[in-house]
């Protein structure tokens, strides 16, 4: 960073890698500093999309006819994973089943962005089988949420690939998803995020309410996903350790909010909260007190405030992320400004090329 100073300094910035370059030269570590930020290329209708499946395993037909027809009905052409049927247990065929299916993709010169069919667990297995060189030299939009957090970061931290935390192929691809994704990867939007404005008939505003934690705004790189996946990945070399500055967003499903507590606890005492100009949370959903030894529990509201409030920095919690069905896509390495009084976000850059 401090090298790329010195030299718009100087004038001689057009020596410098373009701040979008579409490949950068050489493998690195991205979040040391050193290299900027890949776009991938925006989609058009009749491109081809590969559907993925790095994590678990569906088990029957209809799901699969479900993905494929979505993608279909966004325009775009499909074509499925050599192991995408697979089965290993729980999971999407072996490690190196899953690792081969997303390198290949990768590599493909037909494909033009990667969808994963589904989360669940097992994406890390396969993150020291990835070819990040060829990731990186073959940049395109790579999509999905949940366990897929865990390729959002690795491919982040190894390449600087902008990829995105958004629907899966077998999600439910309604007009609010449908939208999001579009106004992102096709037409290439720098988009705001805010809540849907409906009061159901009632006064006001019931559901999807925005809660403000600490008011103010930010500015910043967004990266997050799944929280219990992130935090899984701390300690590890596909973890991201510059988060200076950065907007951390999470989102979690089915987690005891001790559990939560817990994770919270280990961003904090791993320097991670210490270090970003802002903090988003989606939903947890059926996120239930549970296993606190009959003493009662801290409501979601008491843990997010204890590690976040201290921090005095623009945060906020209930915007349109998680495992439900209006969820945004958001791009992970694209600088966004946060306002947390109005609970909303707005990229300063398109992600797409």
């Amino acid at each position: 960073m401090e090298r790329r100073k010195f030299l718009q300094n100087m004038g001689f910035g057009s020596l410098a890698l373009p701040l979008y370059s579409c490949v950068a030269p050489a493998l690195m570590n991205f979040d040391t500093g050193i290299g900027e930020e890949i776009l991938p290329k925006r989609l058009q209708p009749g491109d081809t999309i590969g559907i993925v499946s790095p994590s678990g395993a569906i088990f029957e037909s209809e799901p699969y006819e479900i993905a494929v027809e979505s993608m279909q009905a966004l325009g775009l052409k499909v074509k499925l994973g050599e192991h995408v049927k697979k089965r290993y247990g729980h999971l999407a065929g072996t490690d190196e089943e899953r690792a081969q299916e997303l390198n290949l993709m990768f590599k493909d010169p037909s494909i033009n962005a990667i969808i994963c069919l589904r989360g669940g667990s097992g994406a890390a297995r396969i993150l020291n089988l990835l070819d990040y060189e060829a990731i990186q030299k073959n940049p395109k939009i790579f999509i999905g949420y949940s366990d897929i957090t865990a390729l959002h970061l690795a491919i982040y931290k190894k390449t600087g690939l902008v990829t995105f935390h958004g629907p899966l192929a077998t999600s439910t691809w309604n007009i609010f998803a449908v939208e999001h994704f579009k106004d992102l990867l096709f037409e290439a939007d720098a988009v705001q995020y805010s809540n849907p404005v409906d009061k159901g008939g009632l006064l006001t505003q019931t559901n999807n309410r925005i809660r403000t934690i600490t008011a103010g705004s930010a500015t910043g790189e967004l990266l997050g996903g799944n929280l219990s996946v992130l935090t899984g990945l701390m300690g590890t070399p596909y973890f991201p350790t510059n988060w200076e500055g950065k907007i951390l967003y999470l989102e979690d499903v089915g987690e005891r909010i001790y559990a939560v507590d817990r994770m919270m606890s280990q961003l904090q005492l791993g320097g991670v909260l210490d270090q970003i100009s802002g903090f988003i949370f989606g939903k947890c959903s059926d996120c239930e007190p549970g296993g606190a030894g009959g003493y009662g529990s801290l409501t979601m509201e008491e843990v997010l405030d204890h590690f976040i409030k201290p921090l005095n920095i623009p945060a906020f919690s209930g915007t349109m992320i998680g495992h439900i069905s209006d969820n945004f896509t958001i791009p992970n390495g694209i600088r966004a400004e946060m306002n947390a009084e109005q609970g909303t976000f707005k990229m300063l850059n398109p992600a797409v090329r």
